[in-house]
């Protein structure tokens, strides 16, 4: 089937979305309203009668002192990626898109799982890395693997595609928790022993967990920030999560939360949680400074995890992870804390396809990755 690449109104991504409930919100239009500094497009192909087959956002970032720019395609397109000829059917004429556009690369992040750890298999390596000399997840056997996502990687090599390895995307690992079909006691026996005794002395403490609105942000922001330059990382500020909030929210959506724990009238946790159809992920968060032995961020992901059974999702993502088994590793380093709490909440590591990038010039790259490194 030959297809061809167009802009499109919001009106019509929403109406392909609504095919692919579980799409990230970065797929969304509104996701072009939050990134600032980006050109934000919706597209869609279609067939040679006119119909509209697929959707996706895109965004443009100019490269410094240029007119080219980088299209990015964040955690999409929002496709079924295992149609036959859909590499060649879709991906080609998005590039002839780009180049139309004046694009020098195409980046994208396919939401494709290629495999997966159960959570006892994480923990057994993390109780003895040694076994097998597996110094990162990936040398641990995995519990699943797609086959075909394996051929989905090796049809974009043979196409040209790139994985992206400048640590500047989207994570290439992430916990899940499977929530479909359980109950909250089970959920809850499936808890590590530092969660449910966390819980446990959160409770007694007198921590309690609600729901925050717009203008708690700044109480948020405060816990994020700090946390961020206690690592070394650069902060997003307060106004991005303002946009964030304005774009997810409008016009009466329920596509982003603010979760609080509070201690004695002092916010001590917060963390953002996005929703989206079947899946309700833990965007970022602001852990404990004060009053860490209270456990709060235990009882923040508990009351989110439960938050999202009752709605029925299917599963609540806690975000990314190192994939690194070893202290004081560059793998590990200080991730490996992450990559701790968040498998003991049960849920498993996924491995994602990745993001992929597709030359159109190469003589900008450099330039733009230094840009979006620093950003």
């Amino acid at each position: 089937m030959s297809l061809t690449v167009r802009t499109i109104t919001t009106e019509e991504h929403l109406g392909h979305l609504a095919l692919y409930p579980s799409a990230s919100p970065l797929q969304t239009p509104a996701w072009g309203r939050v990134k600032q500094g980006w050109d934000a497009e919706s597209v869609g192909w279609f067939d040679a009668g006119g119909v509209q087959r697929d959707a996706a956002l895109v965004l443009y970032r100019q490269a410094p002192g240029t007119r080219r720019s980088l299209a990015y395609v964040p955690e999409g397109p929002a496709v079924d990626w295992f149609l036959p000829h859909l590499v060649e059917g879709r991906l080609r004429p998005l590039l002839n898109h780009a180049r139309e556009r004046g694009a020098f690369a195409v980046r994208m992040g396919p939401p494709v799982v290629v495999r997966h750890w159960e959570a006892s298999t994480v923990e057994a390596a993390l109780a003895d890395p040694a076994v097998g000399r597996a110094r990162r997840l990936g040398e641990v056997p995995a519990d699943w693997t797609d086959p075909r996502a394996l051929a989905l990687t090796e049809r974009l090599r043979a196409l040209g595609w790139r994985p992206v390895e400048d640590g500047v995307g989207q994570p290439g690992f992430v916990v899940r928790v499977g929530l479909a079909g359980r109950e909250v006691e089970e959920l809850r026996a499936g808890l590590g022993a530092f969660w449910r005794k966390g819980i446990e002395v959160a409770d007694e403490s007198g921590v309690r967990v609600g729901w925050g609105t717009e203008a708690d942000l700044g109480d948020f922001h405060a816990l994020y920030a700090r946390d961020a330059a206690r690592g070394g990382r650069s902060a997003r500020p307060v106004e991005y999560f303002r946009r964030m909030w304005e774009a997810l929210n409008a016009d009466g959506a329920d596509g982003l939360r603010l979760y609080l724990a509070e201690y004695e009238g002092e916010v001590v946790a917060a963390a953002l949680m996005t929703l989206s159809g079947p899946v309700v992920r833990h965007a970022y968060t602001g852990p404990a400074v004060r009053h860490r032995e209270l456990r709060p961020s235990c009882a923040l992901h508990w009351r989110m995890l439960c938050d999202a059974h009752a709605m029925g999702a299917e599963f609540y993502e806690l975000g990314g992870v190192t994939d690194g088994l070893e202290e004081g590793s560059v793998a590990g380093g200080p991730g490996l804390g992450r990559l701790r709490f968040k498998v003991g909440s049960g849920g498993r590591v996924e491995e994602l396809l990745g993001e992929w990038e597709f030359s159109l010039g190469r003589m900008l790259h450099k330039a733009l990755d230094v840009y979006l490194a620093r950003r």
